[in-house]
């Protein structure tokens, strides 16, 4: 079954397939924070969108009901972070140059409490900026790839210092397509879903409970007809006679199909020509109907 377009959707709905731009307070973990949301949202699960330590806060997508599927889309995207570096010295009158040097790619190894493999690997800083020097520590902001650890590059910073350092207070600010403009805390999330339960007024709880739709809007966009995505939803590929638009994506990028409506049917692999009169243009990965 299709679902309708995101904005028509009852309270159920809304749960059934959203997300929250959670604001993670310090102390649980982030799988701890999504089992309390799938709890309070009385749905059978809920995920996060990337891990974060117990002490770190900040942008914490979870994504309730089947929008579980969509977890994949937030290793696509870049993240960004404000933290704190505590030098084991005084900082050198050429700080912000010595930093500026780890923009770009670097080697990493993942530290040995981490969950995958530690294997050297390449993540990318995009943008890394001093804001301010205070004493002996030093705010930055880090815009950078999915996966980089945070706490192995204030070390590596503090080494290239001459002082020593490591990472104190890290908050993050944002993982597209998500930042921090649009944050919901813990009660303001019990607060709406309250609100509606008691008095069956929905405004609060679309206030902090977003379709699932708005985690995709940072990938290329398939519009489908409604006929193809009924076949998608039984299975089918996207082939070319079913594709009515499409943004520009290169070929094996990551794209999400909808339908006209702007309801998302499947993520798939762009594969072909979508301006085509035939062959396959999307590989379904994740079909979401």
């Amino acid at each position: 079954m299709l679902r309708g377009p995101p904005d028509e959707r009852t309270p159920d709905e809304l749960l059934a397939f959203g997300v929250v731009n959670l604001d993670k307070p310090p102390g649980p973990s982030a799988h701890q924070v999504a089992a309390w949301v799938r709890d309070m949202a009385e749905v059978e699960q809920a995920a996060h969108a990337g891990t974060l330590d117990p002490k770190v806060t900040g942008c914490l997508p979870v994504l309730t009901g089947a929008a579980t599927r969509l977890s994949q889309v937030f290793l696509e995207g870049s993240k960004e972070y404000v933290a704190v570096l505590e030098l084991h010295d005084d900082a050198p009158a050429d700080i912000e140059a010595i930093v500026a040097e780890f923009e770009g790619p670097l080697y990493q190894k993942p530290p040995r409490k981490s969950a995958v493999a530690r294997r050297l690997r390449v993540r990318e800083v995009y943008d890394l900026d001093v804001l301010e020097v205070r004493d002996r520590q030093a705010l930055l902001r880090i815009r950078c790839e999915s996966g980089t650890y945070i706490r192995k590059l204030c070390h590596d910073l503090g080494l290239a210092l001459g002082t020593g350092a490591h990472m104190g207070h890290l908050r993050r600010t944002g993982t597209d397509p998500f930042d921090d403009s649009t944050l919901v805390t813990m009660e303001d999330l019990a607060d709406g879903l309250g609100r509606w339960r008691e008095d069956e007024e929905d405004d609060w709880l679309r206030e902090v409970v977003q379709p699932a739709e708005r985690a995709l809007t940072h990938l290329p966009a398939v519009t489908i007809a409604p006929s193809a995505a009924e076949q998608v939803a039984r299975g089918a590929q996207v082939y070319a006679p079913g594709v009515i638009d499409a943004e520009d994506a290169d070929e094996g990028q990551l794209v999400a199909c909808f339908t006209p409506d702007g309801a998302a049917v499947c993520l798939g692999t762009m594969m072909g020509d979508a301006d085509a009169d035939e062959g396959l243009v999307v590989e379904l990965e994740r079909v979401l109907v």
